[in-house]
């Protein structure tokens, strides 16, 4: 679904914000993408989704190569950023039109795609206002519905759940599991690691722009079992703080 080959990203000539990346994330898995701040995840996200272009490698989206083919790539995705920035002039349902007229999705699909969407995330009675007038948990919902409606093979999230309480950070997690359940593949960026635990198939850890563990959580467990770790908390505290030896770090980074 995702396949990253060797990418590179560097904001000047001296420091690599991403180094080398090589990751793939499969159809029905909800992969989460961990990191401490400023370990190359946003970076890798935008550059997934067009908006950086990387200065090597290559990233295929649904069989879609992004440099090669950008618009083509951009239908398989929804995205939603860390930071929604959205029209405050638009009402919630000129954007959710909008969003419909850009990726294509027709008339008659409209209102049923964004109904039960917006009706689970109680944004029906708001819908018909500014979204200049919206709350930052309420551009999230909307940025969350918009990103749905064309239903992309691949759902991509960066820090979905900051701004949400906790009725709507539930429902997204029963979103993002029904999207993998249902064929597709989510690709997610978090810092709440009890969520990722709990929610992911697989996870990977980035830090200083290098990948440097992928696996499930459970033989991440494993691993880590003998040395009295047991939660994902404790193992990413280990490894970014680099107190791994190396053969290990290499180990955890295949």
């Amino acid at each position: 679904m995702l396949r990253i080959s060797g990418v590179s990203k560097s904001y000047d000539s001296r420091v690599r914000a991403v180094d080398g990346l090589d990751l793939e994330v499969h159809q029905g898995e909800i992969f989460g993408f961990l990191g401490p701040n400023g370990a190359g995840k946003t970076t890798t996200i935008k550059m997934i989704v067009g908006i950086l272009k990387p200065d090597q490698g290559s990233i295929v989206v649904n069989g879609v190569d992004v440099a090669k083919e950008p618009v083509q790539a951009k239908k398989q995705i929804g995205y939603v950023p860390d930071e929604a920035q959205l029209w405050d002039k638009l009402t919630g349902i000129e954007y959710l039109n909008f969003m419909c007229d850009v990726y294509g999705v027709p008339g008659e699909e409209r209102e049923k795609r964004a109904l039960g969407l917006l009706e689970s995330f109680e944004m029906l009675k708001v819908v018909g206002d500014p979204i200049g007038s919206y709350s930052r948990g309420m551009r999230q919902k909307i940025a969350i519905i918009g990103s749905l409606l064309h239903h992309p093979p691949l759902w991509i999230l960066d820090e979905p759940m900051v701004g949400l309480d906790p009725r709507s950070s539930f429902l997204l997690k029963e979103l993002m599991r029904s999207h993998a359940d249902q064929g597709g593949a989510v690709f997610f960026s978090t810092h709440v690691l009890e969520v990722a635990e709990r929610l992911c198939d697989r996870v990977g850890i980035i830090h200083k722009g290098k990948l440097i563990a992928v696996n499930t959580v459970e033989e991440m467990k494993k691993l880590f079992a003998r040395e009295g770790d047991k939660s994902l908390e404790e193992i990413f505290l280990k490894i970014t703080e680099a107190k791994l030896p190396e053969e290990q770090l290499a180990y955890l980074a295949k």
